[in-house]
C-alpha cells in the first residue's frame, strides 16, 4: 500500500501563527523573535496505525512523506525490579535499545533512531542534496545505520574523540561520510564544521531541535508511555544534552491532553545532567532564560571527564521560544546533577534489578529519580515515566560489530571554502 503523506502545519510557537511547510522549514520566516515551531496534525487524535511497522505506527504525528526500512518504536513496560529498589508502585520504563524480552530492537540501542527515521521519512523522495547532521555520538550512530539501509546520501560530523560511538552490527554503505573535528575538540566543533558545509547549496542541515520531524520522532517515547499507561504520565525523567527529547516529551503530553482522552498534561518535566558538564541545570539554577558563560576551553574539558560523553552540547535550545526553559517553566519541571560515581553505581544497579545493561546517560536518568524522591520532589504512589535512551548493548554486539573511523578529520581553523571542497572530494 503506497504511503500518504501525514497532513499538517507549521506553528511558531512565540505567537501562534500558523503557516504551510514548504518542505524542509525549519523556522517561521516572518518570525520577531527566535523560536521554535511546532507540527499541528490534521488528525488530533491519538491514533496508533495497526497498518504501519515499527516506528511508523505513529505516522499520524510524525511530518513525514514515506516510510522507510528497518525502523522499531520504543517499548514501554511497568517495571517490577528497580520500582521495588526505589520502593516506587507506578514506575514505567520506556526502553529505547536492543532489548527482545520488552519488544524493543533498535540496532544502534539508542533512542536517537526514532529521529533518525523520522528526519530522513520527511525528506522527499526526490531529494538532490546530501544531508549534513552534527553529533556527539549516539545521533551519528543512528543515521548512519537509517540513511545506509536506506541509501540516503549524508555526512556526519563528530569530535574525533567520540569516533568510538561509531560502531555497526552491519558494514556501512559509501552513501554514508563521517567527517571528524581533530582530537580535544567537542560537540560545539563539530556543530560549526557542518554550518560550514552548508552554505554550499548542494548540502542541506538536518536542522537539530529546530527541525520538527526530530523532536516529534522522539516524541515518540511518550506515545509509547500512554499506550501503555492509559494516561499522560505525572512525572517525566530524562538525562539532556540539547534537551531535545525533554521539548518533544512536553509537546506529546500536550497533543495526548488536546485529544481528551488522556488526561490533563500535568507532566512535570525533569533533566540531569552530568557533572561537571552542568550548562543548563547552572542557567536554570540561576533562574536565568539565557545561558549562564562559560568559556571554550573549559567546556571542552568538562566534556572530557564526564561519563556520558553524549551530555555535553554547549550549543542547547534552551533559550529559544518553546525551548526547554519554556518547557520546564511551563511543566513546573526542575533540574537535576548526577556524579560520574552515580552513574557507575546505577549502571550495575538498573542491570542488577531490570536484567540489560544501559548507557551512562540512562544510569544518569536513574539517578536523578532516586534524588528526587529522596528529596520529596516526586511521591513515590506517582506515575512516573523513566525515559532510558540507550540500552542493550551488551546483547546487540554479542556476536561481533565494525568499527567506522572518519574519512576525514578537519581542523576547526579550516574555512567554509576548504571543508566545501574536501568533502565535495568524499562523493565523487
Amino acid at each position: 500500500m503506497k504511503f500518504k503523506p501525514t497532513s499538517y502545519k507549521l506553528m511558531n510557537i512565540s505567537d501562534g501563527r500558523v503557516f504551510e511547510d514548504e518542505g524542509w522549514t525549519l523556522n517561521d520566516p516572518q518570525a520577531k523573535e527566535p523560536s521554535l515551531v511546532r507540527a499541528i496534525y490534521e488528525n488530533e487524535k491519538f491514533t496508533p496505525r495497526e497498518d504501519l511497522k515499527g516506528l511508523y505506527r505513529y505516522a499520524e504525528w510524525l511530518p513525514i512523506n514515506r516510510t522507510l526500512r528497518r525502523s522499531c518504536a520504543p517499548a514501554t513496560y511497568k517495571s517490577k525490579g528497580l520500582a521495588e529498589l526505589l520502593g516506587m508502585e507506578n514506575l514505567y520504563i520506556t526502553v529505547s535499545g536492543y532489548v527482545p524480552k520488552h519488544g524493543v530492537k533498535m540496532e544502534t540501542c539508542s533512542f536517537k533512531e526514532t529521529e533518525a527515521f523520522s528526519i530522513c521519512a520527511r525528506l522527499p523522495k526526490n531529494n538532490k542534496k546530501i544531508l549534513v547532521v552534527q553529533s556527539a555520538g549516539n545521533t551519528a550512530r543512528a543515521f548512519a545505520r537509517v540513511c545506509s539501509d536506506n541509501n540516503i546520501p549524508i555526512v556526519i560530523c563528530i569530535p574525533n574523540d567520540n569516533i568510538g560511538d561509531l560502531w555497526f552490527l552491519r558494514k556501512l554503505k559509501p552513501c554514508v561520510k563521517v567527517i571528524a573535528t581533530p582530537n580535544g575538540t567537542d560537540y560545539y566543533d563539530a556543530i560549526a564544521l557542518g554550518e560550514k558545509l552548508c552554505k554550499d547549496p548542494r548540502y542541506m542541515a538536518e536542522g537539530g531541535a529546530k527541525n520538527v520531524a526530530r523532536r516529534d520522532g522522539m516524541g515518540t517515547t511518550v506515545l509509547s508511555a500512554v499506550e501503555t499507561i492509559g494516561r499522560i504520565p505525572d512525572a517525566y525523567f530524562q538525562a539532556v544534552g540539547s534537551g531535545t527529547g525533554a521539548i518533544a516529551a512536553w509537546e506529546n503530553a500536550q497533543r495526548l491532553e488536546a485529544d481528551g482522552r488522556f488526561g490533563k498534561n500535568d507532566m512535570r518535566v525533569y533533566c540531569v545532567q552530568n557533572a561537571p558538564f552542568t550548562l543548563m541545570y547552572d542557567s536554570w539554577k540561576a533562574g536565568s532564560r539565557e545561558l549562564v558563560p562559560i568559556t571554550a576551553d573549559q567546556s571542552r574539558r568538562n566534556a572530557e571527564v564526564i561519563l556520558a560523553k553524549v551530555l555535553s552540547n554547549r550549543k542547547p535550545p534552551y533559550s529559544i521560544a518553546g525551548g526547554l526553559f519554556d518547557v520546564l517553566k511551563a511543566s513546573n519541571g526542575d533540574f537535576f546533577k548526577v556524579t560520574n560515581d552515580d552513574i557507575v553505581y546505577w549502571l550495575l544497579q538498573f542491570a542488577n534489578k531490570e536484567g540489560y545493561d544501559i548507557f551512562p546517560a540512562s544510569a544518569a536518568t536513574v539517578a536523578s529519580l532516586k534524588q528526587a524522591l529522596d528529596a520529596g520532589i516526586v511521591k513515590k504512589d506517582e506515575t512516573v515515566m523513566l525515559n532510558i535512551t540507550g540500552a542493550g548493548m551488551v546483547n546487540a554486539t554479542s556476536k561481533g560489530f565494525e568499527r567506522k573511523t572518519a574519512d576525514l578529520i578537519l581542523g576547526t581553523e579550516l574555512s567554509a571554502e576548504e571543508v566545501i571542497a574536501s568533502v565535495d572530494k568524499l562523493f565523487k
